[in-house]
């Protein structure tokens, strides 16, 4: 069925999709396998666990005690393995914001006098099972307001859901980081939407109270969420086209390979079985919240908290967060 985002194909690369993807996949395995080769066997205990360990979809976006191995318990040589993993799995841009964060968790600390409690060192790499050729293994990295869960599925196919990325503050007043606006496209193509909408007469705002917080939160599995806002066949098609650039900003936070994993999931969708919804004020610097939601993904942002200078975002995949559903009945026996 053809539909609003036939387009994004135009720009795609001279490599065809499958080969894009299987580039990323062999970059990232051996970026991982590099990693793990430069750890001692006290710090590869920290770091390794089974595929199928429960610890796999114990994913977490609050400041809290993880396991994995964290920055601060590597030496020079090992943080920049396990930073060019990082690398290897997110785009230049993903990785520009996934170092501001870690950044403004270095500036709460200085803010609030508590290093100690706003450990920008504290973040943290995981590997579930073996990474290779043609296996089933997980990566994740992960810290306060950071969280990156990848699952290569037999060496030929890539998942990356759940992610989350949040920034606190949303914008910087004051200091050595003033004006840093870590997910600025995620606030204000939403806002551009919602605006437009709402001048055309469309009911886009759907509460004028923002919930606290993103409603799915960390749980493991992502419920689907009541129908909010309005389809997006009822856009025109300068809105679809901001919808669409707004879903590929979270989606571009992966390399290519793994971007197109992510967009062909939308791609499929019927126009009519996309939302969009508001809720809260429309007002630059007022608390808000929305989501888009289909059948499949579900994206969600909130800024509420700290009056509303403390943002919050999440791509969920209902059936896929963590690989279930590409994993399947296997999946269902060993790691449950």
């Amino acid at each position: 069925m053809k539909n609003l985002f036939c387009f994004f194909a135009l720009s795609l690369g001279v490599m065809s999709a499958e080969e894009t993807q299987g580039k990323a996949i062999a970059e990232i395995t051996t970026a991982a396998q590099t990693f793990l080769a430069s750890l001692k066997p006290e710090q590869k205990a920290l770091a390794e666990f089974a595929f199928a360990d429960q610890e796999r979809e114990n994913w977490k976006f609050t400041p809290q005690a993880r396991k994995g191995i964290a920055l601060e318990k590597l030496d020079e040589a090992q943080e920049a393995q396990a930073k060019k993993l990082l690398a290897t799995v997110l785009s230049e841009q993903g990785l520009l914001k996934a170092n501001t964060i870690i950044d403004l968790e270095k500036l709460l600390g200085e803010m609030e006098n508590n290093p100690a409690r706003r450990n920008h060192r504290a973040y943290f790499t995981s590997i579930f099972g073996i990474p290779g050729e043609k296996v089933t293994w997980g990566y994740r990295f992960e810290g306060h307001h950071l969280a990156v869960n990848v699952t290569i599925i037999d060496g030929a196919h890539i998942i990356a859901s759940p992610t989350f990325m949040g920034a606190s503050p949303a914008i910087v007043g004051e200091g050595r980081l003033n004006g840093t606006q870590a997910l600025k496209q995620e606030e204000n193509l939403a806002r551009t939407l919602a605006v437009s909408l709402r001048d055309a007469g469309k009911e886009v705002v759907f509460t004028d109270k923002a919930p606290g917080d993103i409603l799915t939160g960390e749980k493991r599995v992502a419920e689907q969420l009541a129908p909010v806002g309005i389809t997006a066949d009822q856009l025109t098609p300068d809105q679809q086209k901001i919808l669409m650039q707004l879903i590929g900003d979270y989606a571009r936070r992966y390399r290519p390979g793994i971007e197109l994993e992510l967009m062909k999931k939308i791609t499929a969708i019927p126009v009519k079985d996309m939302r969009f919804g508001w809720a809260g004020s429309l007002e630059v610097g007022k608390a808000y919240y929305y989501r888009i939601q289909t059948p499949e993904v579900l994206i969600e942002a909130a800024n509420t908290q700290n009056n509303a200078n403390h943002i919050h975002t999440v791509w969920r995949d209902h059936k896929d967060d963590f690989g279930r559903d590409s994993l399947g009945e296997h999946y269902k026996q060993d790691a449950h």
